[in-house]
C-alpha cells in the first residue's frame, strides 16, 4: 500500500508544471502555459495519454527525451513529434468534445493546433485579438 501511495504521489508530482519547469528546456512552455487559458491544468493532462497503461511508457519515453535534451542543451523539437501531437490532439478532442460538434474544418485539418497554434501556451488575451494559424 505504501509503495502504491509513493508511486501515485510521484506520478502526480511529475505531471505538474513546477516539475516540468525544473528543466531549462521547459521553462518557456511552463511560463506561457501558466499565463494561458489552460493554466489550471497540469502539463500531462494535455501532453500524456489519460489511460494509465498507455501513459506509463509514453511518459517514460518522453521524459527520457526531455532529460537528454536538457543535459545535451538541445531544445525540444518544434513542432511536436507526430506521436506527441496525436496524444495532445486526442486530449483536446476529449476535453472540448461539445465545442467540436459544429466545427466544419475538423476534416480539412487533422490537428486542433493546425488552427489553434499555441493556444495552451498563449498569454491570456481577448478572443478578438487572437490569430488563427494558416499553416
Amino acid at each position: 500500500m505504501v509503495l502504491l501511495g509513493v508511486l501515485a504521489y510521484a506520478m502526480t508530482t511529475t505531471d505538474q508544471r513546477p516539475f516540468c519547469a525544473s528543466c531549462h528546456i521547459m521553462q518557456e512552455a511552463a511560463v506561457t502555459q501558466k499565463m494561458g487559458s489552460h493554466a489550471k491544468l497540469s502539463c500531462n493532462e494535455c501532453h500524456a495519454p489519460h489511460n494509465l497503461l498507455a501513459k506509463l511508457p509514453f511518459k517514460a519515453q518522453e521524459g527520457l527525451r526531455d532529460v537528454i535534451g536538457n543535459v545535451s542543451g538541445h531544445d525540444i523539437p518544434r513542432p511536436l513529434s507526430v506521436r506527441t501531437k496525436d496524444v495532445v490532439n486526442a486530449n483536446c478532442m476529449a476535453c472540448h468534445s461539445q465545442t467540436n460538434v459544429n466545427v466544419a474544418s475538423m476534416d480539412a485539418k487533422p490537428y486542433c493546433v493546425d488552427c489553434h497554434k499555441g493556444m495552451a501556451h498563449m498569454r491570456m488575451m481577448p478572443i478578438s485579438t487572437r490569430t488563427v494559424a494558416n499553416d
